[in-house]
């Protein structure tokens, strides 16, 4: 990771591991360290901003990135007859118009886009892919991603920027599997898997259940089950689930600086 660019990280994993959690858990732990911090929603269920304790009357009125069709194909510069678009499109403009800010937090909700078949690249999605690709580029910001687990808006040139991608796992062997299946995706884009964060660990042997099932992957941290953190939509300011993100942010520092890979 370079050393003068602010964190940059994804975070993608089966759909109900928590990973929407631990992305605004980690975004508002670098807010408090004095980061600037720009989390970006890219799950289709945008939650985001709620486990972000974003007001109600601020979300209600979002439509996500990827829904506003006619502007995103306008931006691809598609030619008549939809063949050929700008690889490249400019998307500076999208963060400045479409931000929300939030104690100190900047939110970005963006979406994906179910392309219509193996191997096509929709005007729309070349559009997005190019977005992170700027976002993934700012220097000053620290970015928080959340994903979801087939990282559709990734690809080898965003990949570069991405500073470490965060796989969220139960400690079930179905998620387990689908992170290893995530991991294998994102080393062949040339992704920084450092490790598996296990979530919503309850014993003490949760790690060993799962350890097969994960393949080559490292247990990069435990986090705890935390019933402030189940009974409530946004996530808590303190707690022994907070405490574990920030041990986890520590660690993610060390091993960058240690240019583990």
């Amino acid at each position: 990771m370079n050393k003068s660019m602010a964190i940059k990280l994804a975070v993608a994993g089966k759909g109900g591991v928590g990973k929407t959690t631990l992305c605004a858990a980690l975004a508002r732990a670098l807010s408090r360290r004095g980061e600037r911090v720009l989390a970006v929603d890219a799950d289709p269920n945008n939650c985001l901003g709620r486990a972000l304790g974003f007001p109600d009357s601020m979300l209600d009125s979002v439509t996500p990135l990827s829904e506003m069709k006619d502007e995103l194909t306008a931006l691809a510069g598609t030619a008549e007859g939809g063949s050929f678009f700008a690889l490249n499109p400019p998307v500076e403009a999208l963060l400045e118009r479409y931000q929300l800010q939030h104690d100190g937090i900047t939110l970005l909700v963006m979406g994906t886009v179910d392309e219509p078949g193996a191997g096509c690249v929709c005007p729309e999605s070349a559009v997005l892919k190019a977005l992170v690709r700027y976002l993934a580029g700012l220097e000053e910001l620290a970015l928080v991603m959340d994903m979801e687990a087939g990282l559709e808006h990734l690809g080898r040139g965003t990949a570069l920027y991405i500073g470490a991608l965060l796989i969220v796992t139960e400690p079930t062997a179905v998620s387990a599997r689908t992170a290893a299946r995530v991991a294998r995706l994102a080393r062949g884009l040339g992704l920084t898997v450092p490790g598996a964060v296990l979530n919503k660990a309850v014993s003490a042997d949760a790690e060993e259940r799962v350890r097969s099932y994960l393949e080559d992957i490292s247990i990069l941290a435990s986090l705890p089950y935390d019933a402030a953190v189940a009974d409530s939509e946004a996530v808590p300011k303190t707690g022994a689930y907070v405490d574990a993100v920030d041990d986890l942010l520590s660690r993610l520092g060390s091993l960058s600086r240690a240019g583990v890979r």
